[in-house]
């Protein structure tokens, strides 16, 4: 039956998937440096190679026939059908030798960027990051072609599946109504707050022994998993194997703990997808916007809450109390102070939850405008610093190292992906505002440290539904349609 050959592909296509997560983990934690080049070739011909997997003849028709015999498969099996044919009609689109240049451009562009954005050097970047930006405009034009889309929608919906530019532009807007606004009122309250930064030198090892304890504690299965650093937190690996990292500062330790526990957040969905079809498109996580509202309602919703920080910061004092110069800075209601603090700031992944969607509306604004070739790439630090000036009122001007060369995505060819961080915050109010409307005792459950409900009520909507639906199904099957009224109503509850 053509079906099963077609399961028994995409279990190859999947698990050698799996292999290259492992890789690409390996170049970011362990990899030597000089080792950079070898590695992108490599990474190329596998990526070649799993292509190959897909893009052949005998697939197109084992699609034909099963899509006759639907009739005799499972619901499941159908919904499955349906991810084998978009994963299909993607590797089809792009031809393979496109798919090779781009996956090395990536993986160079990517190993050079780490040390010229160190060094502050947009203009020996720049050539690299133009090879990058105009492959990819070719491979998501052959993906657009086939799937009629255009070249932003195309990006979007490989990282997101279902979004289109229009309805980021309509929750973008919606954001834009109100959140500068919003921030003005927060930063003007908090000026007359008094907050202790806890000063000390806070040894790396019991950073990471704080870092393990609360991630196991949300649900974290170290059986199945690793904490490990690197250049920019991330969490990769796959579901049989979830690799977590963070970058650890031995002169602070909040930076650290709350990247392990936003990466816990894309973890729990990991390690929590159906298992019996987690070899097959369908068991596998319904995107990247799905993906980022695990790890935001973790962070945002969760650990930034008043309940969790009760909870934790007993365990902060344990951990750090010999470390810290003035030990009231780990005091509790200052720790609240201190984790839900609202500035101003020049980095993505530093910003609190209040000014960080106005650094990814600025990054959707320019990427999407790259993509369109509205304007050349050597204008990229100009126009960041404008949008800079007009969202969070700072420049940038001749610091390209904390501006437009401050996150991976771009060198590595995310293009698309930015989005996916406010709809995931977005969403993962929604969730919560539904989840604590069902049980009225969760704020409870969560000051006393104990997660089991939230998890159990997560794996029944999110987790276990792995691709059976698209981004905005999958939130309206859980909590109604997606809008932004649990996440303005959850920003001014919080900090007003």
């Amino acid at each position: 039956m053509s079906y099963e050959k077609l399961e028994s592909r995409f279990r190859q296509y999947h698990r050698l998937n799996d292999l290259r997560s492992i890789l690409y983990w390996d170049e970011a934690v362990v990899m030597p440096p000089a080792s950079g080049s070898a590695r992108a070739d490599s990474l190329g011909e596998m990526g070649v190679l799993i292509q190959g997997l897909v893009d052949q003849p005998e697939v197109g028709d084992w699609l034909a026939h099963a899509e006759a015999q639907k009739p005799k498969l499972q619901p499941m099996q159908v919904a499955n059908l349906r991810c084998m044919q978009r994963i299909y009609l993607e590797n089809t689109a792009v031809p393979s030798d496109l798919n090779r240049r781009l996956t090395v451009a990536r993986g160079k562009a990517e190993q050079s960027w780490r040390q010229l954005r160190t060094d502050n050097n947009w203009k020996d970047f720049l050539p690299q990051m133009r090879e990058v930006l105009q492959l990819t405009r070719e491979s998501l034009s052959a993906l657009g072609s086939a799937m009629g889309l255009s070249l932003y929608d195309s990006a979007l919906n490989l990282h997101s599946r279902g979004l289109t530019t229009k309805n980021v532009e309509v929750l973008f807007n919606e954001l834009k109504a109100f959140l500068p606004g919003l921030a003005d009122r927060v930063l003007a309250k908090q000026g007359r707050a008094q907050i202790l930064v806890p000063e000390g030198v806070f040894p790396v090892q019991a950073q990471k022994a704080l870092c393990r304890e609360l991630m196991t504690t949300l649900g974290f299965d170290i059986s199945r998993g690793r904490l490990d650093e690197s250049h920019h937190p991330f969490c990769g690996g796959n579901p049989h194997d979830v690799r977590i990292t963070t970058r650890y500062r031995d002169n602070e330790f909040i930076s650290s703990l709350l990247g392990v526990l936003h990466e816990t957040g894309h973890a729990l969905y990991e390690q929590n997808l159906p298992r019996e079809w987690v070899e097959q498109p369908v068991g596998q996580p319904c995107g990247m916007a799905i993906h980022e509202s695990q790890s935001l309602l973790m962070e945002m919703q969760i650990v930034h809450s008043p309940e969790f920080l009760e909870f934790a910061a007993p365990l902060m004092r344990r951990h750090f109390q010999e470390h810290v110069k003035n030990p009231k800075s780990l005091e509790t209601d200052n720790l609240i102070r201190l984790i839900n603090r609202v500035e101003r700031g020049w980095i993505r992944v530093d910003a609190d939850e209040v000014t960080y969607p106005l650094h990814v509306i600025l990054r959707f604004e320019i990427e999407r405008d790259l993509l369109e070739d509205r304007w050349p790439l050597e204008e990229l630090p100009a126009v960041w610093d404008i949008k800079m000036r007009q969202y969070l009122g700072i420049s940038t001007l001749g610091n390209d190292r904390n501006g437009c060369m401050q996150d991976v995505h771009w060198p590595g060819g995310a293009f698309g992906y930015f989005p996916a961080y406010t709809f995931g915050a977005v969403i993962a109010a929604q969730l919560f505002a539904k989840i604590a409307n069902e049980n009225p005792s969760v704020r409870q459950q969560i000051r006393q440290g104990e997660f089991q409900a939230i998890n159990t009520w997560l794996r029944e909507r999110i987790w276990n539904q792995g691709s059976l639906h698209d981004t905005l199904e999958l939130v309206e099957s859980a909590c109604g349609p997606l809008g932004t009224v649990a996440y303005q109503r959850h920003l001014e509850s919080r900090y007003l």
